[in-house]
């Protein structure tokens, strides 16, 4: 069922719709290699097999996992011999340098045409060379519409498709098989695949084999939306997760949660929430932090399925618990300031005076022990000369908590403040 051309392909209309870039390119017959980069099963293959059918280029397919120089060295002679050659290279992120040495030459004289295909971003996994030789384009999964056309292609296709064995897919088991195959059209055709070849019989007056619910969820797998945790997507999962609970929209914070539960990787969320009770709810709710901590710690004891129970308890009350990112911007403005030689000298009287010789240096003469004052508090220089006049901690007051703080900063600072002066 995979397409012969380009107007075959199933999805993708922002690259191989009409007008634009590659049904441009496929249409003008100027060909450059590219990178096909997004989730498996949605059409990466399909692209470069249209595109070597639409121009009638020789089709060769490798994989840079596997194949080796030899079978690149194959590819690059049948070039020289009889002109232009479309490349798929699978996995391209695995390419080594060797391979990629002998490749680079090709690309340049156009006698290799490269697509590559990844499942990773190629601008973290494939090196420079081959990225600059190369246009980048991204792929989105399918949708449902998407894959009830190619499902409609495959029961009527007689000659590449299963039309000849009589079938006949009710409405609810196609919405099933749509669902589970979470936009990737190779799961969705391999589940119709299996369920037809695993039944024979007819079940209704027009002498049909009828396939329904029972009958695809016996043949298609639970789609493991996020089973590779070094992929590209696992880690958009992450990033979005993240996102929505620094965005108080607790309904999308707990479907990223979900997401996250059903690829197993425990290890991930807790690091994600330990990040996000600091670095976003921060000084605006502290018993948040308890809170968090306290549920992450039941998650490890108790592992999934039942972790998901305590890790929703955390994801709800940081979404609705009031944000601040002070506390962040604080610390980075300090350091910013230090990775551009914003330092100074420590005033000598709060330098270390606990050896002999030290008062001689004047560490530590002058220095007044806060102790020893009202409110065990007293004005004076702490920061470098240079620095004096430096305010990294800017408060919002999101909470009582940080309101609190906010007042009695302030009111420090002032009294620092007049006390300098």
């Amino acid at each position: 069922m995979r397409p012969k051309t380009i107007d075959e392909i199933v999805g993708q209309q922002h690259l191989v719709g009409q007008n634009k870039i590659i049904y441009r390119m496929v249409k003008a017959k100027r060909l450059t290699s590219m990178i096909l980069y997004g989730p498996p099963g949605i059409g990466k293959t399909s692209i470069a097999s249209a595109i070597a059918g639409s121009t009638e280029f020789a089709f060769r397919q490798l994989n840079a996992a596997i194949d080796g120089k030899k079978e690149l060295k194959i590819v690059a002679e049948e070039a020289k011999m009889s002109g232009t050659v479309v490349l798929l290279l699978d996995e391209i992120h695995r390419l080594d340098k060797t391979k990629q040495d002998f490749l680079l030459p090709m690309l340049e004289s156009g006698k290799i045409v490269l697509i590559g295909a990844t499942t990773e971003n190629p601008y973290i996994s494939i090196s420079p060379a081959i990225r600059s030789r190369t246009e980048i384009f991204e792929l989105h999964s399918l949708d449902p519409k998407d894959i009830s056309q190619a499902l409609n292609r495959a029961l009527s296709d007689t000659k590449n498709g299963l039309k000849k064995y009589n079938v006949s897919l009710t409405e609810d088991a196609r919405k099933l098989l749509i669902t589970r195959s979470n936009g990737d059209l190779r799961n969705a055709l391999n589940g119709l695949e299996l369920a037809v070849l695993s039944s024979s019989s007819s079940d209704d007056e027009s002498g049909k084999t009828v396939i329904d619910v029972p009958i695809i969820e016996e043949s298609i797998q639970k789609h493991n939306i996020s089973a590779d945790k070094n992929g590209d997507s696992h880690y958009n999962l992450l990033s979005a997760f993240q996102k929505s609970i620094r965005g108080s929209d607790t309904d999308a914070a707990l479907h990223y949660l979900a997401r996250l539960i059903l690829s197993g990787d425990l290890i991930s969320i807790i690091r994600r929430l330990t990040v996000i009770v600091f670095e976003d709810i921060g000084l605006a709710n502290p018993q948040a932090w308890v809170h968090t901590m306290a549920a992450i710690e039941a998650a490890e004891k108790v592992g999934f399925p039942e972790a998901r129970i305590p890790l929703s308890n955390a994801v709800i009350e940081l979404c609705l618990s009031p944000k601040s990112n002070a506390s962040l911007t604080a610390i980075d403005s300090a350091i910013n300031d230090i990775q551009n030689n914003q330092t100074g000298d420590i005033p000598n009287h709060i330098k270390d005076a606990h050896y002999n010789g030290a008062e001689k240096l004047g560490n530590g003469v002058g220095y007044l022990y806060p102790h020893d004052f009202d409110n065990d508090f007293v004005a004076q220089a702490y920061l470098p000369d240079k620095l004096s006049d430096a305010k990294y901690f800017h408060p919002k007051g999101n909470g009582k908590f940080e309101t609190a703080l906010k007042n009695q900063y302030q009111k420090l600072k002032e009294l620092q403040r007049k006390g300098r002066h």
